[in-house]
């Protein structure tokens, strides 16, 4: 059989609409029922998931139980805030601004990371930007560092690889962003008795591309099942505003703009979603190759760029470790992490080959 006959784009075609009220449906379940929970908080970032996650949301538990929350600090694009408030508008939920800036100075994140970065570049500090970027497909060594990119006041630029050590610094220093958000959320959630949405996709969770306890912390992730090309076919369906659906995926981490890509994946989403589900399936690169215009070695690439990513992140996913089972909570019926109890209704291509039903994760080994 011939695998470049049988892999088409196709593949990642949705019935959005039945797949929306499916989760919508999900969604009223975990919240109401299993979390036991009055609505839900979501972090908006005026990015696709974001946004979809809030209308799936505001479809399930209706605006007036969902919780919007835009957390701008200092580094942040501008149009971050623009676009998660008219989000906020179109699904007529209410919106609570919170500038994290205040927080992040008084825990150091700025300068830890200044500091970290002076190691290499001395002069590096205020007017100053940065932003870290991996090679991608044009990696010659077989292995993805990460570079800094560092931008002067007077917008000259210099590029170079980073000891581990200065990288472990400045990626610490960059994730109490995520963690900061991640905090505020639940304060919200708490003084409301709501429960906090996750934004992960597919690609991003199953790459870990989250940080733990940051942006991975969530009591419910709606979209964790669907490739981010789905993401962008419920999008439609939704009525996300336009801008938002063109809008290019970003971290919004960093000073300089950066794009998933060039911080994270070697390819863009699509084609990475294309990449993930045949390494899923079983088709070889040769199939991929054929579809995405490259040569059959840069998808072998690809492949083990994915496998890699599962194999380094599974301490990202993996639940506090005890020295033994605590049987009154194990064998409760709510036992488990709410991702356990999400992916009971996730397509079964989303388990790992080989799981129990009710015994497998999202995500890692998918």
């Amino acid at each position: 059989m011939d695998d470049a006959q049988h892999l088409s784009w196709d593949v990642l075609h949705l019935d959005a609409a039945a797949e929306a009220r499916r989760i919508a449906d999900a969604v009223r379940d975990q919240v109401l029922l299993r979390l036991r929970r009055r609505g839900v908080v979501v972090g908006l970032s005026g990015g696709i998931d974001s946004s979809v996650v809030a209308a799936l949301c505001a479809r399930a538990l209706g605006p007036e139980r969902v919780l919007g929350i835009l957390m701008p600090e200092e580094d942040s694009d501008p149009a971050s805030l623009r676009l998660g408030r008219r989000v906020a508008e179109m699904l007529g939920i209410e919106a609570v601004l919170e500038d994290l800036t205040p927080v992040l100075k008084a825990a150091g994140c700025y300068s830890r990371r200044d500091a970290a970065i002076r190691q290499v570049i001395p002069g590096y500090g205020p007017g100053y930007r940065c932003k870290l970027v991996l090679p991608g497909l044009q990696a010659t060594s077989g292995y993805n560092l990460f570079s800094l990119v560092v931008e002067s006041p007077e917008g000259n630029r210099q590029r170079m690889r980073l000891p581990l050590q200065v990288y472990r610094e400045l990626v610490a220093a960059t994730n109490m962003k995520q963690r900061a958000r991640k905090q505020t959320e639940y304060y919200h959630a708490d003084r409301l008795h709501y429960a906090v949405a996750g934004t992960p996709n597919r690609l991003e969770y199953d790459q870990g591309f989250f940080v733990k306890n940051g942006d991975g912390a969530a009591d419910l992730k709606p979209i964790a099942h669907l490739y981010k090309s789905q993401v962008y076919q419920l999008a439609e369906v939704l009525d996300v505003p336009e801008e938002v659906r063109s809008r290019p995926p970003s971290t919004d981490t960093f000073p300089l703009a950066q794009t998933q890509e060039e911080f994270y994946f070697p390819l863009p989403y699509d084609q990475m979603d294309l990449c993930l589900y045949a390494l899923n399936h079983g088709f070889a690169s040769d199939a991929v190759a054929t579809l995405l215009k490259l040569r059959p070695e840069q998808v072998e690439q690809v492949y083990g760029d994915i496998t890699r990513r599962r194999q380094t992140t599974r301490y990202q996913h993996a639940s506090p470790l005890l020295v033994e089972p605590v049987p009154e909570i194990c064998s409760s019926p709510e036992a488990g992490t709410p991702e356990d109890r999400i992916s009971d209704r996730l397509p079964g291509d989303f388990r790992r080959p080989g799981s129990r039903p009710g015994s497998h994760r999202i995500g890692v080994g998918a």
